[in-house]
C-alpha cells in the first residue's frame, strides 16, 4: 500500500491517523493477464489503484472492438460513470497483462468522504484527474488527425507504444491497424 500513500503524499501530507483510516478500506487483488476486470452490464463497485501492471478500457463487439483508454502503474481508474451513478457499464476493464490492485468498494469509499476532510480532498484530486484525461482525449480525437494523435501518443505516453499490442494502439487512435502500418512507414 506504501504506492498509495506515496501518490496520496504528492497532493497532501497526511497524519498516521488520517491515513490508517483510509488504508484499512482498501483491499489488494491480483488479476490475470487478459482477465476481465470490470465486465460491460456489470455495476462498477470498486475504485482501482494499479500498482503495476496495464488495463484496457473497451467496448466488446464481435464485429469491431473499440480500445478507448490504457491505464498504467501508479494510477486510479475503474469504469468511473458506472462507479458514480452505480449502474450498468457500457465497456469493459481489462487487465492487459498480470494486473496487481488495491481496489476500495462504493461504499467504502463514501464513509471516508462522510467522516475524512482529507478524503474528500483526495476525491475531488482523483476525480478532476479522471475528467481532465478524458477531457484530453475527447479534444485529441476531434483536432487531430490519426497521424498526429499517433505521434502525439509517441511523444507523450511512450510506454503504451512499447508495451501495447498494436492492434490495441490502433483502436485507441481510431484506425485500423493497416492504417496504423501506414502511418509508422511515413514516419520511419
Amino acid at each position: 500500500m506504501g504506492h498509495i500513500r506515496e501518490y496520496y503524499e504528492r497532493i497532501i501530507k497526511l497524519s498516521e491517523s488520517e491515513w490508517h483510516f483510509i488504508a484499512r478500506h482498501f483491499r489488494r487483488r491480483i488479476y490475470k493477464r487478459n482477465e476481465v476486470i470490470t465486465a460491460r452490464g456489470q455495476i462498477e463497485n470498486n475504485l482501482f489503484f494499479v500498482e503495476s501492471g496495464i488495463v484496457r478500457f473497451c467496448i466488446p463487439d464481435e464485429e469491431k472492438e473499440i480500445t478507448f483508454h490504457f491505464c498504467f502503474n501508479k494510477e486510479f481508474t475503474c469504469a468511473y460513470d458506472s462507479f458514480l451513478t452505480q449502474t450498468p457499464s457500457e465497456y469493459e476493464l481489462q487487465a492487459l497483462v498480470e494486473t496487481i490492485v488495491w481496489y476500495i468498494s462504493y461504499e467504502d469509499l463514501q464513509h471516508i468522504y462522510a467522516h475524512s476532510e482529507v478524503g474528500n480532498y483526495l476525491g475531488r484530486h482523483i476525480a478532476e484527474k479522471l475528467f481532465l484525461t478524458k477531457s484530453k482525449r475527447e479534444v485529441s480525437l476531434l483536432k487531430y488527425s490519426a497521424k498526429e494523435r499517433y505521434i502525439n501518443l509517441f511523444t507523450e505516453q511512450p510506454e503504451i507504444i512499447k508495451l501495447i499490442p498494436l492492434k490495441y494502439v490502433a483502436s485507441y487512435i481510431g484506425i485500423t491497424p493497416q492504417g496504423l502500418s501506414r502511418i509508422r512507414r511515413e514516419i520511419c
